[in-house]
């Protein structure tokens, strides 16, 4: 049986050990590699340094994160992937068809703690129905929820919100944990007249949007409070919590920043089985290879992950051929099925009838500098935020004409289609198509620097039908009496529009959630297809597993950093690492 992994983290400010010339480390050789220092990576790393007889390298491409302000402060995240910029990889997909042919950018980190580093800090672990699916696809019951949620809570830390309200009534304690590493809080700063509008609305239209006290119970559908990760008015990430100041420290572990993993190096075949002797990277224009005398374990996301292993011969024998790279190990599942979410960010939104938003904040340098210098005195106020207050999780409607030609694709009638985020600070609603199955069979198909990424969006009817319907919802909901008052007009009345100007708006605005998975998926043990067996170890090979989103079988209705730091393998390989 399989064990789990887990996500983000914060701790504090400072590190030991974690060093920025492959020079200053004591050597090249160490019983785990990892690469990618990541949701997944970090968690891996410090449970496995748990064992003091183990000895940990995590390699890791981007810069520090220390000291980096916007990845610090919550409000500022979007400084982050605003354009080119060292923290990012600068990532921009293949045409997109159903986009009609444009290419967007793809945001990945490029910055110790990965996308826990950069991301909206927005935690949703997804339905139950999610990983019993997944379980039942493995055919491994300690994927399902029942198995995973006890991970789920070693790794979170329920941390009170930064203005320490009130928070009865807005969260369920007892799916929750107070005992982990990665801080997940609710909203640090109140804004009442905009929560008490939607909290009132799910009273007004309560079989339509229905109040959840809580939408990582297992059962998300509704409109329930944020929660986020973050603690003490700061980001939670993988570096601030799995490499704090009391983990780092730890001689056993050390972390290389700059190293950018190019393949590995090394193969052997012995009875049909590989093992490889090393993992290559480059730093400073040298190359460099490091040894793992137990397992090289690959953490660098779904687009990295089967950029390495395609560069290293892992991947389909006949494409790999032809492009004059030598097949090790004839896995055709390598790249392909990448599975991410549509999102229409910031497409429309209503001027309204209050001042209580941040646009005074955003127009007056005045008050911003007010605002910022409560949050260095004190962690407090506006900028302890994302920015959103809920999140409303809704499903197509089951007699939908969709479904007389397509199979409803979620997970089962408890896992939502649609996810609106509800924010108050620009005046506007924020819409966000939660449309979890959008596949393509390119993404880093070709080994390419960059890779190509082709998440295949608005590809399917399937696909607009969902886009069309989740901007009815969003509409629909502040159709609710109690926002007569107090929307004044949409800056666009998408509902006039026809069908056919209504696609081509969203297929005008459409960009990606970077929530990429599946590109080394998981199946079942004795399956023909797929990249890893159910303990994640790479179907053909020893010594060598894969710990992040990239072998997530079915994208999960939530955002994904929950579900590739909350339950991944690093118990099973600390506490059971003995055996390998």
């Amino acid at each position: 049986m399989l064990i789990p992994w887990l996500l983000l983290g914060l701790a504090g400010d400072c590190f030991a050990k974690i060093y920025e010339d492959v020079s200053d480390l004591p050597g090249l050789d160490y019983d785990f590699v990892i690469v990618g220092a990541g949701a997944a990576g970090n968690v891996v790393a410090n449970r496995l340094t748990e064992n003091p007889s183990f000895s940990v390298l995590v390699l890791e491409a981007g810069v520090s994160n220390e000291g980096v302000i916007d990845s610090i402060v919550p409000f500022f995240w979007r400084n982050l992937s605003a354009g080119p910029n060292i923290y990012e990889w600068n990532y921009t997909t293949t045409p997109q068809v159903g986009l009609n042919n444009r290419s967007i950018p793809y945001s990945r980190a490029h910055i110790l703690g990965g996308c826990t580093s950069h991301n909206t800090m927005i935690y949703t672990r997804g339905s139950a129905e999610d990983y019993n699916r997944w379980a039942d696809v493995a055919k491994d019951p300690g994927w399902s929820w029942d198995s995973l949620l006890p991970y789920f809570f070693k790794n979170e830390k329920w941390t009170p919100p930064a203005d320490n309200h009130d928070t009865r009534g807005e969260f369920n304690p007892a799916v929750h944990s107070t005992h982990g590493i990665n801080s997940v809080s609710l909203s640090g700063s109140r804004w009442p007249i905009f929560e008490n509008q939607v909290i009132q609305t799910t009273r007004e239209f309560p079989k339509e949007f229905p109040f959840n006290l809580d939408y990582n119970s297992g059962e998300p559908l509704g409109v329930g409070w944020l929660q986020s990760t973050i603690g003490g008015g700061k980001r939670s990430s993988s570096a601030t919590s799995y490499l704090g100041p009391k983990f780092i420290q730890r001689p056993n572990l050390h972390v290389l920043l700059h190293a950018q993993v190019s393949r590995l190096v090394r193969p052997q075949t012995t009875k049909g089985v590989v093992t490889f002797g090393g993992v290559e990277f480059s730093q400073g224009g040298s190359l460099f290879t490091a040894k793992a005398t137990k397992e090289m374990i690959l953490s660098a996301g779904s687009i990295g992950t089967p950029a390495i292993l395609l560069h290293s011969g892992v991947g389909d024998k006949k494409a790999l051929t032809a492009l004059g790279i030598t097949s090790v190990l004839d896995l055709p599942s390598v790249g392909q099925n990448a599975t991410d979410q549509p999102a229409t960010f910031n497409a429309w939104s209503w001027s309204v009838n209050s001042t209580q938003t941040l646009d005074p904040i955003e127009r007056n340098a005045t008050l911003f500098n007010e605002a910022y210098a409560q949050w260095n005195a004190t962690h407090t106020g506006p900028f302890t935020n994302f920015g959103a207050t809920h999140i409303a999780w809704t499903r197509l409607d089951a007699n939908s004409t969709i479904f007389e030609t397509v199979t409803d694709p979620a997970a089962g009638p408890k896992t939502p289609h649609i996810e609106i985020l509800l924010v108050w600070p620009w005046f506007r609603e924020f819409h966000y198509l939660w449309d979890d199955y959008a596949h393509s069979d390119q993404s880093a198909r070709i080994p390419s620097t960059p890779p190509l990424i082709d998440p295949g969006f608005l590809a399917t009817d399937f696909d607009l039908f969902a886009a069309r319907e989740s901007i009815k919802r969003a509409f629909r909901f502040v159709e609710a009496p109690v926002w007569k008052d107090y929307i004044i007009a949409p800056t666009v009345n998408l509902l006039n529009m026809s069908t056919d100007a209504l696609d081509e708006f969203i297929r005008n605005i459409t960009s990606s959630a970077g929530h990429m998975t599946s590109t080394a998926a998981m199946s079942a043990k004795d399956a023909s297809y797929g990249v890893v067996n159910p303990d994640l170890l790479v179907k053909g090979a020893r010594g060598l597993r894969i710990i992040d989103a990239s072998i997530i079988p079915f994208i999960p209705s939530a955002h994904t950093q929950a579900a590739t730091g909350g339950p991944d393998t690093s118990d099973y390989l600390a506490h059971r690492g003995t055996a390998l």
